[in-house]
């Protein structure tokens, strides 16, 4: 088995040296061994392990999250429950990509040829080309934005509601309750609203549930993975965040 050092781990990777020292020090990637003059040294083994957090980083996962994911029992089923979503995404990109070439290619024959192309089928091929690329920016930041505006509505109904408590309390005003309430109630709807396309997916059965809005918003994660309890197994761990459009057609497919 072969082994490398911290720059060739990097070279491989096309990551910094830096980067992979810093995953060692968060504990991320440690080296399977030293060397007597103290270097690093890595195996096969674990430059497989470096491409994959190196894939997870580019999805959007966390280092915090792409460690607890790693150390679970079932990482190796969530790593592919994940890895399977990004190829979803990135085989729709490849045929959209697909489609352009092939619009292109038709083009430049007919200048080839000799046969007049309308202006305005150029210009519709690069407004297409243009509006994917927007579209593509858009559907990146999409789950993201959804998760973070999830996560400023509780927090302004928590900040709102610990202050109507304080002003309760002080000031014996009690209709300030009623305030509070109403602001959690709001928050709760617009949060159900904004979720209510993804759902969950078990990495021990498979099974694809919405937990309760309460378990939804308070439990660590990010917008790829969060710490949940599966109803069907009752196994916790980390359960892959998916559109729940994705397993629809998949069932409808199947």
């Amino acid at each position: 088995m072969s082994n490398y050092t911290t720059g060739e781990m990097a070279k491989l990777c096309n990551v910094s040296v830096r980067t992979v020292q810093f995953y060692d020090k968060k504990g991320v990637l440690h080296p399977t061994s030293e060397s007597e003059g103290g270097r690093r040294i890595y195996t096969e083994d674990d430059l497989i392990k470096l491409r994959i957090i190196c894939t997870l980083k580019s999805i959007g996962l966390s280092l915090d999250s792409i460690k607890s994911v790693m150390e679970s029992e079932l990482s190796d089923k969530i790593l592919t429950l994940l890895l399977d979503e990004q190829a979803k995404s990135l085989s729709k990109e490849i045929s959209e990509r697909q489609k352009q070439l092939e619009m292109i290619s038709v083009i430049n024959k007919g200048i080839t040829d000799e046969v007049s192309v309308p202006v305005n089928t150029i210009l519709d091929v690069e407004h297409i080309m243009i509006k994917e690329k927007q579209s593509e920016k858009r559907n990146k930041s999409s789950n993201k934005k959804k998760l973070t505006m999830i996560y400023i509505a509780i927090g302004i109904a928590s900040t709102l509601g610990l202050l109507f408590m304080v002003w309760l309390i002080v000031s014996g005003i009690w209709w300030g309750l009623a305030v509070y309430i109403s602001v959690t109630i709001l928050s709760l709807l617009f949060s159900a609203f904004v979720q209510k396309d993804y759902q969950f997916i078990c990495p021990k059965c498979n099974a694809a549930f919405k937990p309760p809005l309460q378990r939804a918003f308070f439990t660590v994660g990010n917008n790829k993975v969060r710490w949940m309890i599966c109803p069907d197994c009752g196994n916790e761990d980390w359960c892959v965040l998916r559109k729940q459009t994705h397993i629809e057609g998949a069932e409808i497919n199947g």
